[in-house]
């Protein structure tokens, strides 16, 4: 009994040998190509964005949420790319995209005629007659949300504001804690579209 034991201890330490061989085989055998696909994890790791850099102080409030169409999705990309372009950072992008949302859903609006806020127009609702351009420039998203960053880089510290507050400086609403609803869904937009 003692030889038929010995036999099944040495077979089942082989077997399990041969298996382990099996499953760690080729990735020893292709070493090379799985030492080049390491880098390349660590590259998307190191591309993904901080999501406590994005919202570093919570969020207030309930939260919001619209599904955005192509055209929103390229307001959003277009904020991304004048942020970076205003040598700003992504907590920037997240309180310009949030503040765009709340205003126009981030949708460059015209003039809406009876339904206008005075004559607030494009991404961010700026108006002509309080100075942040012609109508053509605060339609344009780049040059619109470069105007709304040059904004918030006066505001001494915006960095350690709440979303809310950081936005109302800049836009001057009459309902300022409406930003902070967008909060999640800016942030989450800037973590998604930042490195694309």
């Amino acid at each position: 009994m003692n030889t038929k034991l010995l036999r099944k201890s040495v077979l089942g330490i082989a077997g399990l040998a041969f298996a382990g061989g099996m499953v760690a085989g080729p990735a020893t055998a292709n070493a090379a190509p799985s030492i080049e696909s390491k880098p390349v994890v660590a590259t998307a790791q190191a591309d993904k964005v901080d999501k406590g850099k994005l919202i570093p102080h919570g969020v207030q409030g309930e939260q919001s949420r619209i599904d955005l169409t192509d055209e929103q999705i390229g307001n959003v990309k277009a904020i991304i790319a004048a942020t970076k372009k205003a040598d700003m950072d992504e907590r920037a992008a997240v309180v310009a995209i949030a503040t765009a949302l709340q205003e126009s859903k981030l949708e460059n609006l015209g003039h809406l005629g009876e339904r206008n806020d005075h004559d607030s127009q494009g991404l961010f609702q700026q108006r002509p007659s309080s100075g942040w351009g012609t109508v053509e420039q605060i339609t344009d998203p780049e040059y619109s949300t470069m105007a709304f960053l040059k904004g918030l880089k006066q505001v001494d510290g915006w960095q350690d504001m709440p979303l809310t507050k950081a936005a109302q400086t800049v836009q001057v609403s009459a309902y300022p804690f409406h930003y902070a609803q967008w909060e999640t869904q800016a942030a989450d937009l800037v973590a998604e579209h930042w490195n694309s």
